[in-house]
């Protein structure tokens, strides 16, 4: 059972609650850059009917559900989606909690920027699918030409002229607003993205819960050993990593974004682990 919400601040964020029957943990599900809540329907529903975990999905700020205008308005940046929007949507889990245990599901920049917010000794278990901190070399070819044309050509030409990223260039099926886009790309096309980029807080967070890295092998996006080293970021968690091959559950392909499709959903005790 889902219901539409709308939580509230500064920046007011549109998502939908999948509360579980009889509920034995929470969980806030982060998306991807330019993946829309809705797409995580399928997943948040299962994970409520058939593990009792209720699930927040949500739109970043200005994009999605979140929009209140056009995208050529929108000002905010990557840390904002990453750092600020995903510590509200946990908080509001939280606090829906009634003391069950709680689950971070961030997929790609969705379980990137943990290390930056507050409040996390409160996270009983992270799932990070397709996520952690890649570098244009990190791909493979001919992913990699194609990703070098976006960052280098294509991509700031197009926020240039239009003042965002539309649909057809970023390949995501979403426009992409134009700040965001820029510090994204900083972030993908410097080594230690975090020291190069003045605008990120330090990041403070100590987290000490158990993390699962999930890779997927035809991923080229955030290809498996980046899927890995996010563990770095967080030492003290007690870590797992899998590595997951669409051929294993009979799929041809599934990349880095269809791993929550409902085609994929055979993969999914997987994702999630015992």
């Amino acid at each position: 059972m889902s219901a539409p919400i709308r939580i509230p601040g500064p920046a007011p964020l549109t998502g939908s609650w999948h509360r579980a029957i009889a509920p034995v943990g929470v969980a806030v599900l982060n998306g991807a850059t330019g993946v829309p809540h809705r797409f995580y329907r399928h997943f948040a529903n299962w994970l409520a009917t058939e593990h009792q975990v209720s699930c927040l999905t949500y739109d970043y700020r200005g994009f999605g559900a979140s929009a209140d205008g056009h995208v050529r308005d929108v000002t905010a940046t990557m840390a904002d989606w990453g750092i600020h929007d995903q510590q509200a949507a946990r908080d509001w889990v939280v606090d829906r909690s009634e003391g069950a245990p709680l689950w971070v599901i961030g997929h790609s920049l969705g379980g990137l920027m943990l290390a930056h917010q507050s409040r996390t000794d409160e996270i009983s278990r992270i799932i990070a699918v397709c996520s952690g901190p890649v570098h244009t070399t990190d791909h493979p070819w001919p992913y990699q030409a194609k990703v070098r044309a976006l960052w280098y050509g294509l991509g700031p030409a197009a926020v240039a002229a239009f003042g965002y990223l539309p649909a057809q260039i970023s390949g995501l099926g979403s426009d992409i607003p134009g700040p965001v886009f820029r510090q994204w790309r900083r972030w993908c096309t410097a080594h230690g993205f975090e020291a190069q980029d003045q605008t990120l807080p330090a990041p403070t967070a100590d987290l000490r819960c158990a993390l699962r890295t999930v890779g997927v092998s035809d991923d080229a996006a955030v290809p498996p050993h980046v899927a890995r080293r996010l563990a770095h970021r967080h030492p003290n968690c007690a870590h797992e990593h899998v590595v997951l091959s669409p051929q294993r559950f009979g799929l041809k392909s599934v990349g880095h974004t269809s791993i929550f499709s409902r085609r994929s959903a055979a993969m999914w005790p997987d994702v999630i682990g015992p």
